[in-house]
């Protein structure tokens, strides 16, 4: 499959999870009402993570921003999603570079995933961007420091809830290679 029809097809199932499901699913970790505050998965920036090794950073921020912003529009958040999803994209040639051992030029048609970059390496560097982007979400959104401890839980729990789906996501659509004997 062409590589432009694959990732406008991987966008449009990514949006459509995130809005049509994803958004509908708010997680309580505690069932007391006044604990812990209802938060929702983020699953979209897996986009961001997933596009080709090669792409360069100014096509990675203006998909950044486009994504960020479908996100804004079905949520009404006003540009928190763009900003967050625009600095992971902005970051992510750079983490990339620093957890594999060859140059990203050597990666050429290939794209991070478990299978060209195995378990360890892709987690760490899904999880770091996913952290980070959730941060800078939630930081945006609460715009206070005033209950920090509960911004970090909120962003600690999303963040795991975001892998886990990232995890899954990520083995329901990879093809597993099969080896003959």
């Amino acid at each position: 499959m062409n590589v432009y029809l694959k990732n406008i097809l991987r966008f449009c199932v990514i949006i459509l999870l995130q809005v049509l499901i994803l958004n509908k699913i708010t997680l309580r970790w505690w069932n007391e009402p006044s604990g812990f505050p209802i938060f929702i998965p983020y699953v979209y920036p897996l986009f961001i993570l997933l596009l080709p090794f090669e792409t360069p950073v100014w096509a990675l921020l203006i998909m950044g921003f486009f994504l960020g912003i479908t996100v804004d529009t079905f949520m009404n958040t006003a540009g928190m999603h763009a900003c967050a999803t625009i600095l992971i994209a902005y970051l992510r040639t750079n983490v990339l570079s620093a957890l594999l051992p060859r140059n990203l030029s050597e990666y050429a048609n290939q794209h991070p995933s478990i299978k060209s970059m195995g378990w360890m390496p892709f987690l760490v560097y899904s999880g770091f961007l996913i952290i980070l982007h959730h941060s800078v979400f939630f930081t945006i959104e609460l715009w206070n420091l005033s209950n920090f401890g509960m911004l970090l839980l909120k962003i600690a729990a999303s963040a795991i809830t975001s892998m886990l789906f990232v995890i899954v996501y990520l083995l329901l659509f990879t093809r597993q290679s099969t080896s003959r004997i």
